[in-house]
């Protein structure tokens, strides 16, 4: 582009105006600053090699180029982080965070505490405030975690308890109940 005028200042900073509207910034340190013609859109590129753009919509968009790391902000208050190895991750205004991993898991931080990743294969982890945890299998089996048993319902409606003492019960759909002490001995089993 052509240059329309140009400017040194006592500070050692230089403005340079092209035809086409722009407006380019040397600073000292070795940073530049354009302003497109439209007068909205900045560009700053650091010494460090960052580079920080405010788009006309107040979008800022923030490279850190030592972490290859993109920093995105958008007027609502969304925050966008997307790093050098695929991972990206949505600072939500409301304080929701959403990360997707690079294999493509997806986890979700509620601003209540609780926890939801979502896996490749369509397992789905919930972890509530208490620690409890649910995991529902792509199988249609499910697993309910507390601090006092573990619990995998069947989809033909078996389901199996293991407590925190190792004694484990298992209760079928015909109604029978079957309960094994720690070392799997059964201790009761009602068969119909």
């Amino acid at each position: 582009e052509e240059i329309q005028r140009e400017t040194a200042y006592p500070d050692g900073k230089i403005e340079k105006v092209l035809k086409n509207g722009c407006h380019l910034i040397f600073f000292p340190n070795g940073t530049c600053k354009k302003v497109d013609s439209d007068g909205k859109t900045v560009t700053i590129t650091f010494f460090n090699g960052d580079v920080k753009q405010v788009m006309p919509d107040q979008t800022v968009i923030y490279y850190y180029a030592d972490a290859k790391t993109t920093h995105t902000t958008y007027a609502n208050g969304l925050e966008v982080l997307q790093f050098s190895n695929g991972q990206i991750e949505k600072h939500y205004p409301d304080g929701k965070k959403e990360i997707t991993f690079p294999d493509q898991t997806i986890k979700n931080l509620f601003t209540d505490g609780q926890e939801e990743s979502i896996f490749p294969d369509g397992t789905i982890v919930r972890i509530q405030r208490d620690g409890s945890k649910t995991i529902e299998f792509n199988n249609g089996q499910r697993e309910l975690h507390t601090s006092h048993f573990k619990r995998r319902e069947y989809p033909d409606g078996t389901v199996k308890t293991v407590y925190v003492n190792g004694q484990q019960e298992t209760k079928y759909v015909s109604g029978r109940v079957r309960i094994k002490d720690k070392d799997g001995n059964i201790i009761m089993d009602t068969k119909l």
